[in-house]
């Protein structure tokens, strides 16, 4: 398992040991890395980039997500999903739907092309996160949902966790 060194705990101002993972927190850097560059590569094309790639998968994953919604799970500001909200739509990859209730609400919805890419980015990610389970019991796959699930603010957890398909 990974070595674990000690370091002082500037957070709190203490003289005590805080255990500092650097070895996990090197291996999600890495890991990070690369589970986004198989797509990076795909993105460029169009050029686009990693914003570009969220806003497509979360509209992908929730059909007729609202702008305000979306925003509160991307953790971005308004000026920001707009240049790039702007660029989906435009290159006809996302289309914005006026609510029914409220016709201030924009619901977001991929268009074909917008699906497609969507779906074939999720593959490409999909085979290195099968991939890096391979082998692993489920036990061992609920293990390392719980372990991410750990790493998400807990204050954002409620927000996250009721979009999975199997309770954490």
């Amino acid at each position: 398992m990974a070595q674990v060194h000690s370091h002082r705990n500037e957070a709190t101002g203490g003289d005590q040991a805080a255990p500092v993972p650097y070895e996990l927190i090197e291996l999600l850097f890495f890991a990070y890395r690369d589970f986004v560059s198989d797509p990076d590569r795909i993105l460029a094309d169009y050029g686009f980039g990693r914003a570009h790639h969220r806003v497509l998968h979360f509209v992908e994953r929730r059909p007729g997500l609202t702008i305000a919604e979306l925003l509160d799970i991307l953790q971005i500001t308004k000026q920001s999903l707009n240049r790039v909200l702007k660029e989906l739509v435009e290159t006809g990859f996302v289309e914005q739907r006026t609510g029914v209730q409220d016709k201030r609400q924009r619901h977001l919805h991929t268009t074909q092309a917008g699906q497609e890419l969507a779906q074939r980015l999720a593959q490409l990610q999909a085979r290195r996160v099968n991939g890096a389970l391979a082998g692993i019991s489920a036990e061992g796959e609920r293990a390392v949902a719980r372990y991410l699930a750990g790493l998400i603010d807990p204050s954002e957890r409620h927000k996250v966790l009721p979009h999975l398909p199997e309770p954490v």
